[in-house]
């Protein structure tokens, strides 16, 4: 097998409002977003009731939403 089959895929964050590649965080203000527009669309879905948590936060919540952060601002995970 040859080093080229055996290697992961990179990884790119998309931004959650279009899709687009989002660059990494050190080169981009917006991140997790491409844009500040992006960012912008997404906070006016929060405002207006678009987007809702699904049930009330736990102390376990923290813990996932830490690894979560970690993972998106690695730059070994993003490519």
């Amino acid at each position: 097998m040859s080093d080229d089959a055996t290697a992961r895929p990179a990884k790119h964050a998309r931004c959650a409002t279009c899709g687009a590649v989002v660059p990494a965080k050190a080169e981009n203000p917006a991140f997790p977003f491409c844009s500040s527009r992006c960012k912008m669309v997404d906070l006016g879905r929060w405002l207006d009731g678009s987007y809702v948590a699904s049930r009330p936060l736990g102390p376990d919540d923290a813990d996932e939403l830490d690894r979560i952060v970690s993972l998106s601002t690695d730059p070994d995970t993003l490519h």
